[in-house]
């Protein structure tokens, strides 16, 4: 009779095994499911940082550029430059194609967008835009300059195309 008792207590805990082993794997599953989605999601964060900080760049780039035209050589008067040497202004060796210049103010010169940091035979880098608005301040008479940049973390021939393309911009004031 006791040996009929000992069989049927090792066919309970076999069951009651194989109910934990379940449990624990499914536990260990959940975890491990929950870490990899955060570990996906920071990913994606560190690389939006990233690729904000190179829009960045592009545009403070860009304004930076702008402004040194602009004080070195009065690139963005109401006159064209005399010096031949500001004729072909350009930013990161590639032409600061600008419209809009005037003979009044106020008035904005706009830039052709242009690619910064890259390779233009690879197609890489990145893209920024600048405007520079000149006017009068009505009370001391003294030029005032906007000059607003925009960048972009992609090449300008892909802005409107790239679906994590990011825009940030500078303003300097003078």
């Amino acid at each position: 009779m006791q040996h009929k008792h000992i069989t049927q207590n090792k066919r309970y805990s076999r069951g009651f095994t194989l109910l934990i082993a379940a449990l624990v794997s499914s536990i260990v599953l959940a975890l491990g499911t929950s870490i990899y989605e955060i570990a996906q999601r920071e990913v994606q964060l560190s690389s939006l940082g990233r690729d904000s900080q190179f829009a960045f760049y592009s545009a403070d780039t860009a304004a930076e550029c702008a402004l040194y035209w602009d004080f070195r050589f009065s690139y963005f008067a109401t006159s064209t430059p005399s010096d031949p040497s500001a004729q072909n202004p350009s930013c990161d060796g590639q032409p600061l194609a600008v419209t809009g210049r005037a003979s009044t103010y106020p008035y904005t010169m706009t830039s052709a967008q242009i690619n910064l940091f890259s390779d233009t035979t690879a197609g890489g880098g990145y893209c920024a835009q600048v405007a520079v608005t000149k006017s009068l301040d009505p009370v001391s008479g003294a030029v005032r300059t906007l000059i607003h940049a925009d960048g972009y973390n992609v090449n300008c021939s892909t802005i409107s195309t790239a679906p994590q393309a990011l825009q940030r911009s500078v303003e300097l004031n003078y």
